[in-house]
């Protein structure tokens, strides 16, 4: 009987509305826990050691031949040089086409009274500062747990998400990938069930 024994890189919480980064290792694995469901977790990746090879949706997408994101997806650069694979999904679906929102998309989608919110392009900002990235370094972004269904003409909206509480995701780095999230705090659509929480995310070395 053979057994793998892991070990815990990182066993960190993202706070509801948060940022989260860490530099996931090659070989490692980045598991994303959806403590409470429902909860959209938007992510970029850049090479740690370059980054300017970052995660590239129309690449990955090309690539795979399919929208959606799910196990044996790799999330490739607009080189198509694979970051990470996503090894294990217990949702089954991930959107990558939505983007990330931001302050003036929430002006311009439900008006002008929500201009004040929080949104996930400052917690991109914020975050991605501590690595030396600034507004110019923001690419389309993966959203984790969103449920962004595509109609036939195209037409695309954001909808009630498929996970629930405990549900996860499991990403392996296949270079050392710094990994941005913004763990969304929009409460303008049905992405967070209107009412954001906070997921865990923990990195195993095998």
């Amino acid at each position: 009987m053979t057994t793998t024994l892991e070990s815990v890189v990182l066993d960190q919480v993202a706070d509801a509305r948060g940022p989260w980064s860490a530099v996931v290792k090659a070989g490692d694995v980045l598991t994303m826990i959806d403590l409470h469901g429902n909860q959209a977790v938007d992510t970029l990746l850049y090479a740690a050691d370059d980054h300017a090879v970052r995660y590239s949706a129309a690449a990955t997408v090309t690539a795979q031949r399919n929208l959606f994101l799910t196990t044996g997806t790799v999330l490739r650069s607009d080189d198509s040089t694979p970051l990470m694979t996503i090894v294990a999904d217990e949702v089954g679906n991930h959107d990558t086409v939505g983007g990330a929102c931001s302050q003036e998309s929430n002006t311009l989608r439900y008006g002008h009274h929500t201009r004040h919110q929080h949104a996930c392009v400052e917690n991109f900002l914020i975050e991605g500062a501590k690595w030396g990235l600034g507004k110019r370094d923001m690419v389309s972004n993966i959203n984790f747990f969103m449920n962004v269904p595509v109609d036939a003409d195209g037409t695309l909206g954001i909808v009630d998400g498929l996970s629930a509480p405990g549900k996860s995701l499991s990403l392996r780095a296949e270079v050392d990938t710094l990994v941005l999230v913004s763990n969304c705090p929009q409460i303008n659509n049905p992405c967070n069930g209107f009412d954001p929480t906070s997921v865990r995310l923990v990195v195993t070395r095998p």
